[in-house]
């Protein structure tokens, strides 16, 4: 089962620099995200999740690159199909590179800017959910900032990260430190699976991920 629409926040400005078209796919109900540049027509994916006839059709067969968020299977099932029909470049954190069926056109770090066409999208490595966990993230000139965070944030807390405590305080570290105090609090957070939510919506719940631990 398979749907697309457009963003939420009908009630916000219109995005100027973007299109943005959401395809949901599998049972896990992974988000894949289709950023289009209205300047260049360009296109970027965000994570070839499953259904790769589905994802095609929402690209009408154009795509020039896919950032895959982290290494987790259920994030690349599509990706060679998607890949092999498009030409795109496979963009990826340096670390989960070796996690992908194809090779990595590029390995991306913290800072890094990915651009397409003429849009530019930040960098910011949120590590725990996977080493090489990246979250995509868009200032539009309406005043409007998305950020696809992949596994790494959703609505009520952080990504799993195993039991593991070291990798939940590094994830909530990083989340604290590269998101909630650098973008504004009405910041759109894209997670993978799942709806939306705002920087907002969970900076309230802070304190309440922290103590229990995940």
């Amino acid at each position: 089962m398979s749907a697309s629409a457009s963003l939420p926040h009908e009630d916000r400005a219109p995005l100027e620099a973007v299109r943005v078209d959401v395809a949901r796919v599998s049972g896990m109900d992974n988000a894949c995200y289709l950023l289009e540049c209205t300047a260049t027509g360009a296109r970027l994916l965000v994570d070839a999740a499953d259904d790769a006839p589905r994802l095609l059709e929402l690209a009408d067969g154009r795509l020039d690159v896919v950032v895959t968020t982290h290494g987790h299977a259920d994030h690349h099932r599509a990706l060679a199909e998607v890949v092999a029909a498009t030409g795109a470049q496979v963009l990826v954190g340096a670390p989960d590179a070796g996690d992908l069926p194809v090779p990595a056109d590029r390995e991306l770090h913290h800072r890094d800017v990915v651009e397409v066409g003429d849009l530019r999208l930040d960098v910011v490595a949120l590590r725990g959910h996977t080493p090489g966990s990246v979250a995509l993230v868009h200032h539009d000139p309406s005043g409007r900032v998305l950020a696809f965070t992949g596994d790494s944030l959703f609505p009520g807390g952080v990504g799993a990260t195993g039991g593991d405590p070291d990798r939940f305080t590094q994830l909530l570290h990083d989340v604290e430190d590269r998101l909630f105090m650098v973008l504004p609090d009405q910041t759109e957070v894209l997670p993978g699976h799942g709806e939306p939510t705002t920087l907002q919506a969970e900076r309230v719940h802070l304190p309440e991920w922290r103590r229990r631990g995940w």
